[in-house]
């Protein structure tokens, strides 16, 4: 079972400590921007050169502030992908699945029409005879 926040959503940031060089904050912020943590460490080294005082302070807070990321918290990929689409676009998400469940309806809809067709029954009265 995935680890949820309040809204059920397991898409958070967290601090990644698994591919972390430090604490892991800035591979937590990669995690969850969907980038390269290389990237994120490059901002944060410019940060350090024009911003010192406050890139220090950020960090530090971060890394006392954001939970380490579990372990297992998606089940695959595709679970990973729907809720970062879930974050990050809900409306898309919500199209997403709109159109899904329509396209079952329609799907269950032709298979009642054809369980319901007098030729289910006589096929169906076709196959006891050859038994």
């Amino acid at each position: 079972m995935a680890w949820t926040n309040s809204s059920g959503n397991p898409f958070r940031l967290y601090r990644n400590t698994e591919r972390g060089i430090l604490a892991g904050v800035c591979a937590g912020i990669a995690d969850y921007l969907g980038i390269e943590p290389i990237v994120v460490r490059l901002a944060t080294v410019l940060g350090l050169i024009f911003f010192s005082f406050p890139t220090i302070v950020a960090y530090i807070a971060l890394a006392i502030l954001l939970k380490p990321k579990p372990p297992a918290l998606f089940r695959n990929g595709d679970e990973e992908r729907f809720w970062r689409g879930v974050s990050t676009a809900p409306a898309d998400t919500f199209q997403s699945l709109k159109r899904k469940f329509g396209e079952l309806e329609d799907r269950l809809r032709q298979m009642e029409g054809q369980v319901a067709s007098g030729d289910f029954d006589l096929h169906r009265k076709f196959r006891e005879i050859d038994r």
